[in-house]
C-alpha cells in the first residue's frame, strides 16, 4: 500500500532549481604575479632607458603604470568574491547576493507570482534578467554573457513552469 507524502512545515520540498553564479575570472592569483612582474620588468627597463638618456623624471611614470594596474587586478580580485545563489522549490524562490564586502541580502517571493523579464538587445541578445513579482523587480545574473544568461533564463522559466504545475508526487 502506498503511503502519501509528508506535506507539513517540516517536510523538504524538493528543489525545482539550484544555482551559485559567480563573476567568472581568467587570471589566477599566480598569473597576476607574472603579469605584474612582466609588466614591472619592461617597465623598469623602459624607464631606465629614460633616465640615461636624462629625462629622469618619466622613471616614475612608468612605476605608476604598473601601480595602476596592480590596484585595478586588486579591485578585480575582491569583486571576483561576489556571488549570487538562486534555488527555488514549489512554494519559495530564494535569490541569495553576498557582495565583495561579505554583505548578504535575500530576496524571497512565491514562484507562483514571479516573472521572468528580459531586457533583449538585437543584435547582442539578452543583457539583463530581471525576476518581477508584486511591484518589486530585482536583476538576476549579472555575471553572465548573453548566451549564458539565455541558457540560464530557459533553466529558470522551466524551473518556473514546474512550480506552477505543482508537485508531481509519485505514491
Amino acid at each position: 500500500m502506498a503511503t502519501e507524502p509528508d506535506l507539513g512545515p517540516d517536510s523538504t520540498e524538493p528543489k525545482l532549481f539550484s544555482a551559485r553564479l559567480r563573476p567568472h575570472r581568467a587570471l589566477s592569483h599566480n598569473g597576476f604575479l607574472i603579469l605584474i612582474g612582466l609588466v614591472g620588468s619592461a617597465s623598469f627597463a623602459a624607464g631606465l632607458a629614460f633616465w640615461m638618456m636624462g629625462a629622469w623624471p618619466v622613471f616614475g611614470f612608468f612605476g605608476l603604470d604598473v601601480l595602476a594596474l596592480a590596484v585595478a587586478f586588486k579591485v578585480s580580485f575582491a569583486r571576483a568574491r561576489e556571488s549570487e545563489e538562486i534555488s527555488m522549490t514549489c512554494s519559495q524562490l530564494r535569490v541569495r547576493r553576498t557582495s565583495a564586502r561579505g554583505e548578504v541580502a535575500e530576496w524571497v517571493a512565491n514562484p507562483l507570482w514571479v516573472r521572468l523579464e528580459k531586457k533583449v538587445h538585437h543584435e547582442a541578445g539578452i543583457e539583463r534578467l530581471y525576476l518581477v513579482s508584486s511591484g518589486r523587480r530585482l536583476a538576476i545574473a549579472s555575471f553572465l554573457g548573453a548566451e549564458e544568461k539565455a541558457s540560464f533564463a530557459n533553466a529558470l522559466l522551466a524551473a518556473l513552469d514546474t512550480a506552477r504545475r505543482g508537485p508531481l508526487y509519485q505514491p
